[in-house]
C-alpha cells in the first residue's frame, strides 16, 4: 500500500519531467528498514514527501520534518493535502537544530555533501533520545565510505544494510556522550578587485563560506551599478554577490532571496559580518514570488545547474522566467553560468538582448536587457 502511495507523489512546485521522480529506491528501502514505528518520527531531507507520507501510512501520528528547501517543503505540503488531507496537522516543520529533539527514530535522506551530513549528524546527536535509531539512506552512486566515518563520529554503533535496487541504508545508534554541534557556521575572507569581505555560512548553503569561482568571475566583471537604487540577488547562496555589490556601491540596497533556509541565514550572517545588515535583507522564497511584475531594474543570478543529484536545466530556466516577469522594460539581469550549458540563447529569448561581459574556460558572464 505504501509503495502504491509513493507512486502517486508529485514534485510540484518543483520542476517536473520524464527523468525526474518524486521518490526512489532509497526512500522505499528506508521505510522498509524500520521495524518499529513510534508515534513521533523525525525526518530530515525529505524531498517531496515520500518519507513523510510513508511514515504516516505506517502509523506515525506526529512528524517533525526538516527540509532546507522551501520548494521541497511546499511539495511535501501539496502531496499531504492531495493524498492525506486528514493528516496535514500531524506534520510540523522544524529547523535543523531542533527537529530531532528527544527523537527515538530519525529518517535521514543522505545529502550530497559530507560537510552537510556532518552538520546534520551533529545536530541529531546533540538533541536526540539516547535510544535513538537513525536510518540514513541513499542511492549507491551517491554514497561513499566517508559517510560511514562521518556518522561514526557521533554514534557508537553503525550497521550497513545490504544493497537493494542500487540503494543502501546506514543505521546509526548510541549517540556519543560528548556529541555536540560542530563549528558551523564557518567564515572565510576573500578579496575581489581590491575589496575585502567576509562570508559566513552553514554547511547546507551552496559553496558554504567559499567564493564560488563562477561568482568570482561575475564580481570581477561587475559593471557600474550606480544608476540603480536596489538589486534583487536571486538564488543568493552565501550572499557573496549582494555583499560585494553593497560594499562597492554604498547607496545600493540589496534584496536577496533563496529557496534554501541555510542560504538565507548565511546571507544574513555575511551581511552582519561586513557591517551591511541595514542594507541587505534576505528571505526564503520560491523564485521572486514576492515581487510584482515589471517592478525591478536590476537582478543578479548564479543559477544552479542541478536539481538534487540530477543535472537538469529546468531550475535555471524557471529562474530566467522569474527574472523576465519581474524586470521592468530596460531592466538588467546579470548572470553567470557554466559555459557548456549555452544559456545565452535562452536568456535572449526569455528576457531580451544578451551580451557577454566575460568568459573563461569554465564560466560565462552575461548582461540581458529586458524588452517588453
Amino acid at each position: 500500500m505504501t509503495h502504491e502511495l509513493l507512486n502517486t507523489l508529485r514534485r510540484w512546485p518543483e520542476v517536473e519531467g520524464q527523468n525526474l521522480f518524486a521518490h526512489d529506491a532509497a526512500d522505499r528501502l528506508m521505510l522498509d528498514t524500520v521495524t518499529h514505528w513510534p508515534h513521533t518520527v523525525s525526518i530530515i531531507g525529505d524531498h517531496y514527501g515520500a518519507l513523510t507520507l510513508g511514515a504516516l501510512a505506517a502509523g506515525a501520528t506526529a512528524l517533525r520534518v526538516h527540509t532546507d528547501s522551501l520548494t521541497s517543503r511546499r511539495a511535501i505540503t501539496a502531496n499531504l493535502q492531495a493524498l492525506a488531507p486528514h493528516a496535514v496537522n500531524f506534520v510540523e516543520f522544524f529547523p535543523l537544530d531542533s527537529v530531532a529533539q528527544d527523537a527515538s527514530l530519525v529518517l535521514l535522506r543522505l545529502p550530497r555533501g559530507l560537510d552537510v551530513l556532518d552538520e546534520q549528524a551533529a545536530a541529531i546527536a546533540a538533541a536526540c533520545d539516547p535510544t535513538v535509531i537513525v536510518h540514513a539512506g541513499g542511492m549507491l552512486k551517491h554514497m561513499n565510505r566517508a559517510m560511514n566515518e562521518t556518522l561514526s563520529k557521533y554514534f557508537s554503533t553503525l550497521d550497513v544494510s545490504l544493497a537493494r535496487q542500487k540503494a543502501r541504508v546506514l543505521s546509526a545508534s548510541t549517540p556519543q556522550p560528548d556529541a555536540s554541534t560542530r563549528d558551523y557556521p564557518r567564515s572565510a575572507t576573500h578579496t575581489v578587485n581590491g575589496t575585502e569581505f567576509t562570508l559566513r555560512a552553514g554547511a547546507a548553503t551552496f559553496g558554504a563560506q567559499r567564493l564560488d569561482p563562477g561568482t568570482r568571475l561575475l564580481l570581477e566583471n561587475l559593471p557600474d551599478l550606480s544608476g540603480h537604487a536596489s538589486l534583487l540577488d536571486l538564488a543568493c547562496g552565501n550572499g557573496s554577490i549582494g555583499v560585494y555589490a553593497a560594499l562597492t556601491h554604498p547607496r545600493l540596497l540589496i534584496d536577496a532571496s533563496d529557496h534554501s533556509a541555510s542560504a538565507v541565514t548565511s546571507t544574513g550572517l555575511s551581511a552582519h559580518a561586513n557591517g551591511l545588515s541595514e542594507r541587505i535583507t534576505a528571505v526564503q522564497d520560491d523564485g521572486l514570488s514576492r515581487h510584482a511584475p515589471a517592478s525591478a531594474t536590476l537582478i543578479t543570478l548564479n543559477p544552479p545547474f542541478h536539481i538534487g543529484n540530477t543535472v537538469h536545466a529546468g531550475i535555471a530556466l524557471k529562474l530566467f522566467d522569474e527574472a523576465a516577469r519581474v524586470l521592468a522594460d530596460g531592466g538588467e539581469l546579470l548572470c553567470v553560468f557554466n559555459s557548456h550549458l549555452r544559456y545565452r540563447s535562452e536568456l535572449t529569448r526569455r528576457i531580451g538582448p544578451t551580451t557577454q561581459l566575460a568568459r573563461n574556460a569554465t564560466f560565462t558572464v552575461t548582461r540581458s536587457i529586458r524588452r517588453r
